[in-house]
C-alpha cells in the first residue's frame, strides 16, 4: 500500500483541509472527505457522528492515511486573548473542543481502519504556538494550550502505535502562516514569501509526511519536515 492510495481526512471542509484533499487526489491518491456537511457527517459537537462515520466506512478498510486537519483560533465574537484577564469558559471549551477533544475521539472511532502491519501515516495540524519551549511571546492561551495538549495525544499514541502497528507513522505538523480563515486577521506581521496559500501548504505537508519514518513517529514538524520543540 502507497502512502495516500486510500485516505480519511477530517476537516476536509476548512481552507489547508480541502487544499490537502485535492493534493491527495492531483497524486492519484483516494480520500474521503469527512466534516459537519459531508456523508457520513463528522461533528465533534456530537461525538456520536464519530462513531457511526467509522462504522459506515469499515468496509472501505484499510486506509493508509488518517489526516485531521480541523481547527479553530477564534471565533465570530472572540478572538485569541491577548492577556489572563480575556480567559473565558465559552472560548476555552470551544476552542479545546475543536483542537484536542474532537481530534482525540477521531482517532479512536478510526484508528481500527488502518493497517496493523503495513505503513500508515497518522497525522494532526497543530502549530508551532502549541510548543511549550518556543513560547516566548505569551498571550493566545486556549490556543497555545489547545495544540499543546493535541501535540501530546499525538506523542503518547505514537508511544502506543509502536507496539502495535511497527510500520505506522503518527505526527503533529505545523503547516506554517496559511491564507485562510483562521490566519486572516493575524496575517499583517508575516513576513514576506513565508505567508502560504492553502495549496502550497497542503503541498509541503504531504511531501514531509511521505518522507517520515516510524522511528520519527511521535513528532511534531514544521511545513519543511523541521523538528518543532516540543
Amino acid at each position: 500500500m502507497s502512502d495516500f492510495s486510500n485516505s480519511l481526512l477530517i476537516g476536509a471542509s476548512g481552507g489547508i483541509g480541502a487544499a490537502l484533499g485535492d493534493a491527495i487526489e492531483a497524486r492519484g491518491g483516494r480520500v474521503t472527505r469527512l466534516g459537519r456537511t459531508t456523508t457520513p457527517a463528522v461533528d465533534y459537537a456530537r461525538p456520536e457522528t464519530l462513531a457511526q462515520a467509522a462504522a459506515t466506512l469499515a468496509d472501505g478498510a484499510p486506509y493508509d492515511a488518517l489526516i485531521i486537519a480541523s481547527g479553530i483560533l477564534h471565533g465570530s465574537d472572540w478572538g485569541p486573548e491577548k492577556s489572563w484577564r480575556a480567559l473565558a469558559p465559552g472560548p476555552l471549551e470551544q476552542t479545546f473542543l475543536v483542537n484536542t477533544i474532537g481530534p482525540a475521539l477521531a482517532l479512536r472511532h478510526f484508528l481500527p481502519l488502518l493497517p496493523r502491519k503495513e505503513r500508515c501515516l497518522v497525522a494532526a495540524l497543530s502549530a508551532r504556538v502549541g510548543s511549550i519551549a518556543d513560547n516566548r511571546l505569551g498571550g493566545w492561551y486556549g490556543y497555545r494550550a489547545s495544540k499543546a495538549a493535541l501535540n501530546q495525544l499525538v506523542r503518547t499514541l505514537a508511544i502506543e502505535l509502536a507496539r502495535t502497528h511497527p510500520q505506522a507513522v503518527a505526527v503533529a505538523l505545523h503547516p506554517g502562516t496559511v491564507d485562510t480563515a483562521l490566519s486572516a486577521p493575524f496575517q499583517s506581521n508575516v513576513p514576506e514569501g513565508r505567508l502560504f496559500t492553502p495549496a502550497q501548504s497542503a503541498t509541503h505537508l504531504l511531501d514531509v509526511l511521505a518522507g517520515l519514518t516510524p522511528a520519527e513517529s511521535g513528532g511534531h514538524f514544521d511545513w519543511a519536515g523541521q523538528p518543532v520543540p516540543a
